[in-house]
């Protein structure tokens, strides 16, 4: 996604500093392969046209917000794509949350879990699991808007 966001190019593993004679390390490699992928080619971006649902979620603790679109056709998920502004997890989340439930029957969509979206962006630091949740929240809300 475009505008405002920095694009990581590849895992920073290690960033020394000398402060006088004391180095001290700065690990900044907290983010899967997997997590960093989708943020910097995120699948399934954008709104899908004559959605079945929309659902727009933000996470007032951090500020994220998650805009997901749904297409449905006899019982399944045939077209979902998402926006979203936030952190690298959140975009990662999104990404990732589409992917799962494409192809999906609503009933087997409503039963994701907030681990198979951390499973499926390669796991998460602790302090970047609500991004996983905020995408379920997104699907449930959606979800409930699609009728049979």
């Amino acid at each position: 996604m475009a505008g405002g966001f920095i694009f990581l190019k590849a895992l920073i593993r290690v960033v020394e500093f000398a402060a006088g004679r004391l180095p001290f390390t700065i690990r900044l490699s907290m983010y899967s392969a997997q997590v960093l992928d989708h943020f910097q080619n995120p699948r399934n971006a954008g709104e899908v046209a004559n959605a079945d649902a929309t659902a727009e979620i933000e996470n007032p603790a951090c500020g994220d917000v998650l805009r997901l679109t749904l297409k449905a056709s006899a019982g399944r998920i045939v077209q979902a794509q998402f926006k979203a502004k936030g952190c690298v997890a959140a975009i990662a989340c999104g990404s990732a949350l589409t992917e799962l439930v494409m192809g999906k029957t609503l009933k087997e969509a409503q039963n994701v879990r907030r681990e198979d979206v951390i499973t499926a962006v390669g796991g998460l630091p602790q302090a970047s699991t609500h991004a996983a949740q905020l995408s379920l929240d997104a699907l449930s809300t959606a979800l409930s808007r699609i009728r049979p």
